[in-house]
């Protein structure tokens, strides 16, 4: 066995002795306490009840895991431990002292009530004392340290819980190089209070000043970091960004705790300042979920798949598999990972989708738990030219994916659509669709295998997406390109694109009250955002005024597109599912035949190059197909 081991169980070790000789050390002095001579005397004669007494108060310790905290983190919860725990042995004094010796037996009360209350007391000090002055010790220790004192001075902006987080996670060694020297607060209020001994100086419009007065005291601000909620748009982001650009400081934000390490930090990216307030993921139970799992992603070099490929990898996945037709994808997300130097098993393979053989033995191989489909071709002008290919990629694709997943034995398989599959009026659309309709068919067969679909908004960052085009051509010095002036969009983030595709893995075959089991998880991403709005603000958050600096020029709608997207079909019944944020449908099945008899017409079309045959049959497939439709 290592030292490590040895070293482990010897702290353990010392500990329980610790907890025990303090228990004694709190019945003598409760007693001490309570009682004189000669009453005293007479109760310490009976050293022998404290042999057991000893051992009950160990198993109640053990059972209020008293020894499963370091105290090196000792904090409230740990208090609260060792006070549950205190009672319960108070109880049982009350119980041994009133019902086991009793006054006849006994001739008096052993302990008495006030006694046993000293004890209560006592114990709770003798076994919390320590350990909070070992956190205290161990803190003031690492805040002398030199690389502390030479770490970099660091302003906090955002409110005390979440500044509190950061915190910890700074004196645990979690965010390493900062050294906190004040808050600011989105309230007055808070002003004035004191946070792990980090003063709150003021609120977001004191920037300037507390900056100034920090170059006075001769520890001039090296650091800005901003927590979740100063990045939402009440708290006016955008304005601190331009102040803390004029000053000359480095912007850092608190990213989300799942996945991540308590406090982990990235740079502030205009994204992060484009949305609503974004919903967590359940991280105990997708991580639960995950945990052992052997996952295949296709597609998993592009921007959906690697982000997933990383969260995967994050909460614990035995291994991953690969899919990817790029070369260049697939060795930079391989790569990518492997340099993470966590216990996941990554490999990879280059193959395409549509190569049902190829496909079918590299998941055939693996053996996968669950199955995560994420090729696909996304681009609507692209798909209007090129139709046959997004009907080779997002149909045929897909339903070889499926039928390889089921082969295999996976356990789900969770295939990436859009809401523009939902009365679609391009290619895009209907192809996504139809793949809907095929994987939602292949469920009846009873095979094992449930297979979902996930129904994305427009990804904020992905490739291909608004904003880093919008992003570039700001950077050129403009015009910026809306299509329409009334052009409005549901958007997301990758990480909550992600969080939603695992999230809906984890429920994929549960059912609600009424028995029904969902088929389509959407995400509830607010409302819908207007295209030149969104312009705009990025013009102005990249410190530019729309109109005099930065022109916005409307370039009419494309063919394929619609002003607004919708969610759900009419037809679909809403499916209650119990997941914060998550909304889903049941979608009517229609029989594998009839899928098949569709995916002939299909191939007929693709050979023949006949795109008006094609459309007919996902007019068949999909009644509310308009292809080049109405654009409201």
């Amino acid at each position: 066995m290592s030292a490590s081991f040895f070293s482990r169980n010897a702290k353990k070790l010392l500990i329980i002795l610790h907890d025990l000789v303090m228990t004694l050390a709190a019945l003598v002095v409760s007693l001490a306490l309570r009682f004189d001579d000669p009453f005293l005397a007479d109760r310490l004669s009976y050293w022998r009840f404290a042999i057991p007494f000893a051992a009950l108060a160990g198993l109640v310790y053990q059972f209020f895991r008293l020894y499963q905290s370091k105290w090196r983190f000792a904090s409230l919860p740990d208090l609260i431990g060792i006070a549950k725990a205190s009672a319960v042995l108070a109880l049982a004094l009350l119980v041994i002292d009133y019902v086991v010796l009793a006054q006849d037996l006994y001739g008096g009360y052993f302990f008495g009530r006030q006694a046993i209350a000293i004890y209560f007391v006592v114990q709770m000090a003798l076994l919390g004392g320590p350990r909070i002055l070992y956190r205290y010790w161990k803190d003031g220790r690492a805040k002398a340290s030199p690389d502390r004192r030479e770490a970099a001075a660091t302003l906090l902006l955002g409110r005390p819980a979440d500044v509190e987080v950061l915190l910890r996670g700074i004196e645990t060694g979690a965010v390493k190089n900062m050294r906190p020297v004040a808050i600011l607060s989105l309230r007055g209020a808070d002003q004035g209070q004191v946070i792990r001994a980090v003063p709150v100086r003021g609120v977001f419009a004191d920037l300037e000043t507390e900056v100034n007065d920090a170059e006075v005291r001769g520890d001039p601000i090296r650091r800005l970091v901003m927590t979740p909620a100063a990045l939402t748009p009440e708290a006016e982001p955008e304005k601190v960004l331009d102040r803390a650009r004029r000053l000359g400081i480095p912007v850092l934000r608190m990213q989300s705790m799942e996945g991540a390490a308590p406090g982990a930090l990235a740079p502030v990216d205009i994204e992060d300042l484009l949305l609503r307030p974004s919903h967590d993921v359940d991280a105990e139970r997708v991580g639960h979920f995950v945990r052992g799992m052997r996952c295949v992603v296709t597609g998993g070099g592009g921007s959906i798949g690697s982000e997933i490929c990383r969260r995967l990898q994050a909460y614990g996945a035995a291994a991953i598999l690969i899919i990817e037709n790029s070369e260049l994808a697939l060795h930079s997300v391989t790569e990518d990972l492997s340099s993470e130097g966590a216990e996941t098993l990554v490999s990879g393979h280059i193959a395409d989708v549509r190569e049902k053989d190829r496909l079918a033995g590299l998941i055939a191989a693996f053996k996968p738990d669950i199955v995560f489909h994420a090729a696909a071709l996304k681009h609507v002008p692209y798909l209007e030219q090129d139709w046959t290919e997004g009907i080779k990629t997002n149909v045929i694709g897909s339903i070889n994916t499926a039928e390889a997943a089921i082969a295999a034995g996976a356990s789900s398989l969770v295939m990436i659509s859009t809401d523009k599959a939902i009365q679609p009026v391009s290619m895009l659309g209907a192809t996504k669709r139809f793949a809907e309709i095929a994987t939602t068919a292949l469920n009846q067969e009873k095979n094992g295998t449930r297979l979902i679909s996930v129904r994305f908004g427009n990804v904020l960052g992905s490739n291909g997406s608004v904003v880093p085009k919008f992003k570039a051509q700001i950077a050129r010095g403009g015009p910026v390109t809306v299509t329409h002036p009334d052009m409005i969009r549901y958007f997301m983030t990758v990480r909550e694109a992600c969080d939603l595709v695992l999230t809906a893995a984890s429920h994929a075959g549960a059912t609600d009250a009424s028995g029904a089991v969902p088929s389509v998880y959407v995400l509830k991403m607010g409302q819908q955002v207007k295209i030149s709005e969104l312009a705009e603000r990025l013009i102005r958050l990249s410190g530019l005024e729309p109109g005099r600096d930065i022109d916005i020029r409307y370039t009419g709608v494309r063919p394929g597109e619609r002003l607004h997207e919708i969610l759900f079909d009419k037809d679909e019944p809403m499916v209650e599912t119990g997941l914060d944020g998550v909304m889903a449908a049941r979608s009517e099945a229609v029989s594998p035949q009839k899928i098949a008899e569709w995916l002939d017409g299909l191939n007929e079309a693709v050979r023949a190059g006949d795109m008006k045959k094609a459309n007919a049959v996902l007019m068949a497939a999909i009644p509310d197909y308009r292809p080049g439709g109405p654009t409201g």
